[in-house]
Order: structure tokens, then C-alpha cells, then sequence
């Protein structure tokens, strides 16, 4: 279900990106934006690893740096049969992890200083099967291929936004020209300008979600412990509050646990309004699917 949720929401995400091309320039801009979202997959699919790792100040570690850590990570790779990822370590209080990589023999794991010292094995082990649950089922090149289709359409809201104020996109042209033409010119800047990134950020913000619920389910099952990652999201959420993450809004959906906790949602209202706006299902819910599970598969 949440595989298909995902293709789902991934066909959404790329029609988006077509329709601001064919508001942009027509049939050529359709062709544009086909063009200019494989370029930047193609750059994301070889350097988007290295860019998060960079933005989160992460350094490999041996096995003679870090054994514990690598203990931990040999023992969930066999459980998951898959490849041994390279092991970060991030130097920051805050309990948090996530995963990043292209392919399986191509991921890295990152773990905090504060992760580490705040859950015990089975925990940090629970924690660890969810991150290699995003690299065997490759969310980690799904997510940077939706945050590239994103922050492309992005960028073209801010073009529009500068049309809209300096009177570009030739609203005098389109439409017939006159008064005519120019409303459909600035409806067509409006949509490009503040529907269209709403929209993608809604959706890519639900395929995040969507990929954490299918981590979880997938390395409770791996690991057999579904209880120890409970255990671990609700000590990870209650800490993250107390130590927050000064972590890049454009990789927290890599994260475990949201890294936002106290900097962001704040001017939003309602429980439900924060939910739309979360890269992360609420970890309520996430451990309550997660005691629902038996022990040992």
C-alpha cells in the first residue's frame, strides 16, 4: 500500500513540474522542464550523498573509531542481507541518524554523538534497521529525486515572483493580448508563483511521510524488535525537543526524527495543519504501528 501511495505521489510530483512547463512556454517549455528535471536528477543521482553529508558536518569513522556503532551496523546488515554502508558520525547532542546513498552498495549512515549515548544496543540497533530500511528500499534516491523535482519547481516560482513584481511573462502576449490577455498572464505568474510550490511541497512532504511508515514496518521486520524502535523513536522525540537540530530544512526528511522541534510549525495552528506541513508521520502514531507487530519474524 505504501509503495503504491508513493508511485502514486511521484506521478503527481512529475505532472506538476510539466504543467509549470507548459504555463511557462507552452509545448517548448513542457520539453524545458523534461530536459532541465533529468539534468538535476542526474546531478542528484551522483552527488546528492555527499552534498547531505557536507551540510550536516558528518566524518567517516573505522571500526576502530567508532566499534560500538559498527558492532551495531554489521549485525543489522546481516539481518537485512544487504551491502555494509559507510558509517558517519555527526558531533551534535541531538539524538538523531538518517541514511543517504544512490544504491545499496553506493549508502552511507550517519549517527549523532547524542544517539549514541542516549539509547542503548537494542535501540540504537532498532534505529539502524529503520536507516538501512530506507536504503534497501532505495527512499533515499525516491526523496532526492522528489526534492529535486521540488526545488525546481521552486525555482521557477521565484522567477515568477520577480515577473509579477517587475510585470514580465509577457502578459500583454498570451491570450490574444489586452486587458484579456493580461489577466490570464498574471493568473498563470499567481499559479506559478504560489500554487505550484504549495502544491509540491504538500506532496513531497506526503511521500516523506509515507516512506518513514514503510521504514519502520520494513526494519522492525528485519531487526525482529519492533518494541526496541518504539522504544527508541519515543526517547528520540522527547530529546530532539529539549536539544533541537540546527540541521538544513532541505534535508530534514532524511532525518529518524524530525530536527525542527521548537524552530519550525510554530505559526501554524491545529494539530492537523502541522501534520500536512511535517516531513515525519507523528511518532504516536509510528510507535503505536510498531507494538501492533510481533516480535521475532
Amino acid at each position: 500500500m505504501n509503495t503504491f501511495k508513493t508511485g502514486f505521489l511521484m506521478m503527481i510530483m512529475g505532472g506538476l513540474l510539466l504543467i509549470v512547463g507548459q504555463i511557462l512556454g507552452g509545448f517548448q517549455g513542457l520539453i524545458f522542464a523534461l530536459i532541465f528535471a533529468v539534468g538535476m536528477n542526474f546531478f542528484a543521482y551522483w552527488f546528492s550523498d555527499k552534498l547531505a553529508l557536507r551540510m550536516a558536518g558528518a566524518h567517516e569513522v573505522t571500526p576502530e573509531q567508532a566499534p560500538q556503532l559498527h558492532s551495531i551496523v554489521d549485525e543489522q546488515v546481516a539481518r537485512a542481507s544487504i551491502p555494509k554502508p559507510k558509517v558517519y558520525i555527526i558531533e551534535n547532542d541531538s539524538p538523531n541518524a538518517f541514511a543517504t546513498g544512490r544504491s545499496p552498495k553506493k549508502a552511507t549512515i550517519a549517527a549523532t554523538t547524542g544517539i549514541i549515548s542516549l539509547l542503548d544496543r537494542h535501540e540504537l540497533g532498532g534505529v539502524i534497521a529503520h536507516e538501512l530500511a530506507h536504503v534497501g528500499n532505495r527512499d533515499t534516491l525516491i526523496m532526492t529525486m522528489v526534492a529535486t523535482i521540488a526545488s525546481a519547481i521552486a525555482m521557477v516560482a521565484w522567477i515568477a515572483k520577480f515577473s509579477l513584481i517587475f510585470g514580465g511573462f509577457g502578459g500583454r502576449d498570451r491570450g490574444g493580448g489586452g486587458g484579456y490577455g493580461m489577466l490570464i498572464g498574471i493568473g498563470g505568474l499567481i499559479l506559478l508563483a504560489v500554487v505550484m510550490p504549495l502544491l509540491a511541497t504538500l506532496v513531497r512532504l506526503a511521500i516523506s511521510r509515507t516512506r518513514e511508515y514503510q521504514a519502520d514496518a520494513t526494519g522492525a521486520k528485519t531487526s525482529g524488535d519492533p518494541y526496541s524502535l518504539a522504544n527508541g523513536l519515543e526517547k528520540l522525540d522527547a530529546w530532539s525537543k529539549r536539544i533541537p537540530m540546527e540541521a538544513n530544512q532541505a534535508v530534514s526528511h532524511m532525518y529518524i526524527v524530525e530536527p525542527f522541534h521548537g524552530q519550525t510549525m510554530n505559526f501554524l495552528n491545529g494539530e492537523g495543519m502541522m501534520r500536512l506541513f511535517s516531513t515525519h508521520p507523528p511518532i504516536a502514531e509510528r510507535v503505536k504501528r510498531l507494538r501492533s507487530m510481533s516480535v521475532g519474524w
